[in-house]
């Protein structure tokens, strides 16, 4: 029983443009997740300025009816 659909090239250099397709690849995987994860603190900074007026008014009534 041969597995003929594996081929391990004795001659190495033909791993070359493989290696170089991973390595492309990669840098565009960390890339990627690098604008995901700026994109992700501009929105989240952004949340909090837009909805932090809310929190102090949250916390205003809450210590009116805590008050009465």
């Amino acid at each position: 029983m041969d597995m003929y659909f594996l081929y391990f090239p004795t001659d190495k250099t033909e791993y070359i443009p493989a290696f170089i397709t991973l390595v492309i690849f990669m840098i565009g995987a960390v890339a990627t997740m690098y604008m995901f994860y700026k994109k992700s603190k501009k929105e989240e900074k952004y949340f909090d300025e837009k909805y932090d007026d809310i929190d102090h008014f949250i916390d205003d009534h809450s210590q009116d009816e805590q008050e009465k």
